[in-house]
């Protein structure tokens, strides 16, 4: 099948499950928080991947103050933040990175700026000047909050921004932003991106004279 083209202005990107395999870690982490709950360690895995770490208790824990989750939600972030055991580059993730260093880009994630920080160092890759971390917005992904800022912040409208995401709530996220999605991974293709890549190797990037970002997308 012939690549898929997107032209956009801008790039915005997840860090966890898009450029950074950390699956390790925050399985590691949420299956003892939600044995220490009493969950079903599975179950809390299917709704952690892309939220705020206070979302995710939330949706777990309905009925629980939200004090509480926001309290465990700063031991949880010191805790992922001094595990980087098994966190690596997403294939094609070192290449793309350089391949955008000079194109207008933004990091947009559900971590922190220390747990940012310690992921992108570990996965030995360059940190975007431009970020929203988790402490710069009111809401988590699902909502478009982060986006929005991170088009702002690089001074260009929803419509020119295109996302990379690989979760349900990013990908969400992205779309009420008014934003093209580029699915990244197995988590991101049964949910109907603009176009989907099972990793970063799978994209070539040209940039425009006028400005513009082309990007060449494999099938997959």
């Amino acid at each position: 099948m012939p690549a898929t083209v997107l032209e956009a202005r801008a790039l915005l990107l997840d860090m966890d499950g898009t450029l950074v395999n950390s699956d390790a870690v925050v399985e590691r982490c949420w299956r003892r928080w939600a044995i220490a709950q009493g969950l079903d360690p599975e179950a809390a895995l299917k709704v952690v991947h892309g939220r705020q770490g206070y979302a995710t208790m939330a949706a777990l824990l309905p009925d629980r103050p939200m004090e509480q989750n926001y309290a465990e939600n700063r031991v949880m972030l010191a805790e992922e933040t001094a595990d980087t055991d098994g966190v690596v580059p997403i294939g094609g993730a070192t290449a793309f990175m350089a391949s955008i260093a000079t194109l207008p880009h933004a990091l947009v994630t559900s971590a922190d700026e220390a747990l940012a920080q310690a992921r992108m160092t570990a996965a030995a890759l360059p940190m975007p000047e431009t970020r929203v971390t988790a402490e710069m917005v009111g809401a988590s992904k699902p909502d478009p909050e982060g986006f929005l800022k991170g088009a702002a912040e690089l001074g260009f409208d929803p419509a020119d921004c295109i996302v990379f995401e690989d979760s349900e709530a990013g990908i969400t996220a992205g779309r009420a932003a008014g934003m093209r999605v580029v699915g990244v991974g197995p988590r991101a293709a049964a949910l109907s991106p603009d176009a989907h890549v099972e990793d970063l190797t799978r994209l070539r990037v040209e940039a425009g004279a006028d400005g513009s970002i082309r990007l060449h997308i494999d099938a997959s």
